[in-house]
């Protein structure tokens, strides 16, 4: 759904473990990491998409997860001009996105990134949350300092980065 200003509604998601590391994955046959993501589909709510997304992206089912928090409105980013598609109707100019921080609460070993017909990630690793808006797509990072400073306690900063990857 594109709003007027030409903006996708959409969720983002942050998945944290026990120790405060977020789930981050890398985009199918890129260089690019960043959290899970996607549009909000007519007549759905936020939440709705919140765990079609999560399912269609990660495996998971709301069952393996616990809601923790949502951004209180909706946070924007423009696309680069050359991300755009002007013959669309409507233009999406960007992303407007209501965002989740989400506690794994059954096992890692759960999470699959082949659930769908077109996965969107092939690896994943744990990350420790001061480190991904540094880490994602230029055009992004404003966004996931705003998400990241309303959702993520202090207590989310003090533990130690764990870089192991996992495969599709």
């Amino acid at each position: 759904m594109i709003d007027q200003d030409g903006y996708r509604a959409n969720v983002g998601i942050m998945l944290s473990n026990d120790s405060g590391q977020l789930l981050w994955a890398r985009r199918l046959g890129q260089d690019g990491w960043q959290f899970p993501q996607g549009g909000i589909q007519k007549n759905e709510t936020p939440q709705q998409a919140l765990f079609r997304e999560l399912k269609e992206e990660v495996g998971l089912e709301a069952s393996c997860v616990e809601v923790i928090s949502s951004t209180n409105s909706w946070l924007r980013y423009d696309l680069p001009k050359n991300l755009q598609r002007p013959g669309s109707n409507p233009v999406c100019i960007g992303q407007k996105q209501i965002w989740f921080l989400l506690k794994l609460i059954v096992d890692e070993s759960e999470i699959k990134l082949n659930c769908s017909d077109k996965p969107e990630f092939d690896r994943w690793c744990w990350i420790q949350p001061q480190h991904a808006a540094d880490q994602v797509i230029d055009f992004k990072r404003k966004v996931y300092r705003l998400a990241l400073q309303e959702l993520i306690p202090d207590s989310f900063l003090k533990t130690e980065l764990n870089t192991e990857h996992r495969m599709l």
